[in-house]
């Protein structure tokens, strides 16, 4: 169908939409102006791509140009992910950075006193408390890296969880233990809507300020303030819970987790805290946001819409 005929879409917000759904073994199409996924059979199932933060596409799943696009114009992140959901090869963004926006971000990062406040705004963050005083990123990552340790270590033993270390094999998703599958699983479902997030109030996965060098370095970043309060837990809880009932499935595990972080993320109203989170991470970098000089103005300003401050309009 025609895009021409289709009416214009005023992006939902983030924090009014629900996280993720999981698709596979099927195509995802527009037909009579719906969002669509149809299975082998020919049967549809219509989906509300609007009010969902991200679609996950495992293997065994087609999209149409009409599909994208339409997510797209709705702000829907689509992420193309392996078997069991925990390899991410590939994302269509809902929005984008703006200009102001990714010129901000990439001033605090290159500025070495805004970069640490952001980074020690980070740290307060996650674990409740100021870092410790006069120390450099590299230090505060140091000890980050000891207490995120501590906290494995801790709900392994609340959980009754044999545990060694965070480990994987990135070529082989399928090997490993119960535990770190689950993990991965978990901070998968985290990241994607993360980046959403992320891309959704205008900034760029790219520009970290802990993390560097990685395409959602950013997304990093402002995942781990949010994941040992969200997915961690999640991981170990349903370890646990498929250990005592005999059932060490890592398929059934990564199922289970799935299930568990979207409850999670409406329990906690994940999706209402992650943008004001960037915004006030970001802030404590005490940069003034301005126009760079003798900018001039688009010919045709866009409409204020509904959405967030990336979404396209």
């Amino acid at each position: 169908m025609s895009d021409a005929i289709l009416p214009q879409l005023t992006p939902t917000p983030i924090k009014d939409r629900v996280s993720a759904v999981w698709v596979e073994y099927g195509r995802l199409d527009v037909i009579d102006g719906s969002f669509v996924m149809v299975d082998d059979g020919g049967v549809r199932t219509v989906i509300p791509v609007g009010a969902i933060t991200c679609i996950f596409l495992e293997p065994g799943t087609r999209v149409s140009h009409a599909a994208v696009a339409l997510a797209a114009r709705a702000g829907t992140l689509l992420v193309w992910v392996g078997e069991a959901g925990v390899r991410v090869y590939a994302s269509g963004q809902p929005g984008g950075a703006r200009a102001d926006r990714l010129l901000f971000q990439a001033r605090l990062a290159l500025d070495e006193s805004a970069r640490l406040k952001v980074v020690r705004k980070m740290y307060a963050m996650r674990f409740g408390e100021e870092p410790p005083a006069r120390r450099s990123v590299e230090q505060l990552r140091g000890i980050e890296g000891v207490r995120v340790r501590a906290l494995y270590r801790a709900l392994a033993n609340r959980y009754g969880v044999q545990w060694k270390s965070r480990e994987y094999d990135p070529k082989d998703w399928s090997s490993g233990d119960l535990v770190n599958h689950c993990v991965s699983a978990a901070t998968a479902c985290l990241y994607g809507v993360t980046e959403a997030a992320v891309l959704a109030a205008g900034y760029a996965p790219a520009i970290g300020f802990i993390h560097t060098g990685k395409p959602l370095s950013f997304v990093y970043d402002i995942a781990d303030v949010f994941k040992f309060d969200t997915v961690v837990p999640i991981a170990f809880e349903v370890t646990a819970r498929l250990i005592r009932s005999g059932r060490e499935d890592l398929k059934l595990g990564e199922r289970e987790v799935r299930r568990a972080c979207r409850d999670r993320f409406r329990e906690k109203k994940l999706l209402a805290r992650l943008i004001p989170a960037i915004e006030e991470i970001l802030a404590a970098g005490e940069i003034q946001r301005e126009e760079p000089a003798g900018v001039v103005g688009p010919a045709f300003p866009d409409e204020e819409g509904t959405g967030d401050a990336g979404h396209r309009r």
